[in-house]
């Protein structure tokens, strides 16, 4: 546990206001206060921020591996720990490793991990996105097909038994391998679930999303798209106001203008978030590694099968942060909410993540000028300086 100081010497932005002349006031992991420099008690340790300006830290939803290392290829403690430990010099304080379809036995053995991993409180550890195998065929992407099914009863047992054990659990289904009752009794259960790797339509997402699913898994791909008579679930993401929806901003997956189409026509209160959808490359200077078996390339800022699927993105946080507000030209707030306060609100997390405020975390990035991450604090303890 960290001890208690204040930050000052840098704007402060507390996820929905900008403070001048102001300091952060930081006790035992948690957010105390804002307060002007006058008003701080004489005794208090004060750490210069090392940044013009302090954020949330970044929360990351979709986050396959990182560090060199994937999560399928090897699911246990060390994995996380090295995956975690992989993305903080991007700003990211808080992440869900994510586990790509795969057999049963990998499944388990990633969620055993990922309660090693709460139990011994990992920096950054959120919880688990298992992505698949409950998925569309037709939208596999770079899923095995051969791995992926229909979700079981003992699939169902599994993932309502793994909600009781990581601290937040996420799960992209597909409506063609799942029922709507089995969507009731995971979101019930505390389990977050995604519609994604579908090629459903509108009104069957709509249906989906009133049985529970809350999410849509990154936005228009490997998805129905929004076409003229068949709005499809890409439209069913914009369109129902329940449903969050994460986004990879690196201007390969999806293009910037129907990046800014999708997030100036989305309806509330659910939120479009930042997402990287990162593989082991993140941390690395790796040119290829390996995915159930195939291979994946790294090349021109792309991760690609040898036919040229998309396999995950060669992308961080801060990166996606500056292309919404560089490339897109959104306001430097509104990226910042969207890799932050947005996803934290997705997953049911905004009482104590995504704001710099009394009682929340104290998971903080010190950013430049030129938005390039200075230093990162999780829980109050600074795990990066630039």
């Amino acid at each position: 546990m960290s001890e208690r100081f204040a930050l000052c010497g840098a704007r402060i932005f507390d996820g929905q206001v900008w403070h001048d002349d102001a300091c952060l006031v930081v006790a035992y992991g948690e957010i105390e206060a804002i307060l002007p420099p006058e008003s701080l008690p004489a005794d208090l340790k004060r750490v210069q921020a090392g940044g013009s300006m302090l954020a949330p830290g970044f929360i990351d939803l979709q986050v396959n591996g990182g560090g060199g290392v994937m999560l399928n290829d090897h699911p246990d403690l060390a994995s996380i720990e090295t995956i975690c430990a992989a993305h903080v010099p991007f700003g990211t304080t808080a992440l869900l490793p994510t586990l790509i379809t795969d057999t049963p036995e990998i499944t388990a053995a990633a969620i055993e991990a990922g309660r090693q991993a709460a139990e011994k409180q990992v920096p950054g550890f959120l919880g688990l996105h298992l992505e698949g195998p409950h998925l569309s065929l037709k939208r596999k992407g770079a899923h095995d097909p051969v791995l992926i099914r229909k979700m079981d009863e003992a699939d169902l047992k599994a993932l309502v038994a793994a909600a009781g054990i990581v601290p937040v659990l996420l799960t992209t289904v597909a409506p063609e391998s799942v029922s709507t009752a089995q969507v009731e009794t995971l979101a019930k259960a505390g389990v977050i679930v995604s519609l994604g790797h579908s090629d459903t339509t509108h009104a069957t997402a709509s249906t989906y999303a009133n049985a529970g699913a809350s999410m849509v898994t990154h936005l228009f791909n490997a998805m129905s798209p929004l076409g003229s008579r068949e709005p499809g679930l890409a439209g069913a993401a914009i369109d129902t106001g329940t449903l969050f929806a994460g986004l990879i901003a690196d201007g390969i997956h999806v293009d910037p203008a129907t990046m800014a189409i999708a997030l100036r026509a989305k309806r509330g209160p659910g939120k479009i978030f930042l997402v990287t959808d990162a593989m082991a490359t993140i941390g690395t200077h790796m040119s290829s590694f390996t995915l159930n078996d195939r291979t994946i390339y790294r090349r021109e800022g792309s991760l690609r099968l040898g036919d040229g699927t998309l396999a995950g993105a060669d992308l961080d946080m801060i990166s996606a942060v500056r292309f919404v507000h560089h490339t897109l030209g959104f306001e430097l707030d509104e990226a910042l909410r969207m890799a932050s306060a947005y996803p934290a609100e997705a997953v049911g997390q905004s009482q104590r993540l995504g704001r710099l405020a009394k009682g929340m975390r104290a998971n903080i990035v010190a950013l430049t000028e030129n938005l390039e991450v200075a230093s990162v604090w999780i829980d109050g303890v600074r795990e990066f300086r630039a």
